[in-house]
C-alpha cells in the first residue's frame, strides 16, 4: 500500500480531508451536537450522554481537539470542552466555500 501523497493536494484540500475525517465518526458527531448544544461540558457527561465507556470519550475528545474543532480548560481536577468558535467558523468557511461553486446553489 502506498504513502498519502498529500503534497499533490493544497493546503485547503489537506485541510478538509482531515476536517472530514473527524467528523466520519458518529459518536465525534454526538460530541458535537452535545457540545453545541450545552455550549460547554466535562468528558462524564459525555459518558452520561452518550452511553460510551470514559475511555472512548477521551480518545474522541483528543481527535476533535487535536483538530482544532474543540477546546479545554481545566476546572479543578476535570477538564471542560466547548467548540473552538475560532475554529469552527474556519471550518464552515472552508465547507461552505467548497459547497458554493456548484453551479445550482442558491
Amino acid at each position: 500500500m502506498g504513502v498519502t501523497k498529500t503534497d499533490l493536494f493544497t493546503a485547503e484540500q489537506n485541510d478538509l480531508a482531515l476536517i472530514a475525517k473527524a467528523f466520519a465518526h458518529p459518536a465525534r458527531l454526538a460530541i458535537i451536537d452535545y457540545l453545541l448544544k450545552t455550549n460547554a461540558c466535562i468528558n462524564g457527561d459525555l459518558v452520561e450522554e452518550l452511553g460510551l465507556a470514559q475511555a472512548t470519550i477521551s480518545q474522541h475528545l483528543r481527535e476533535l481537539k487535536d483538530m482544532g474543532i474543540i477546546k479545554g480548560t481545566i476546572e479543578g481536577v476535570s477538564v471542560s470542552y466547548c467548540i473552538d468558535p475560532v475554529r469552527w467558523t474556519e471550518i464552515k468557511g472552508l465547507f461552505n466555500k467548497m459547497f458554493d461553486r456548484h453551479p445550482f446553489c442558491c
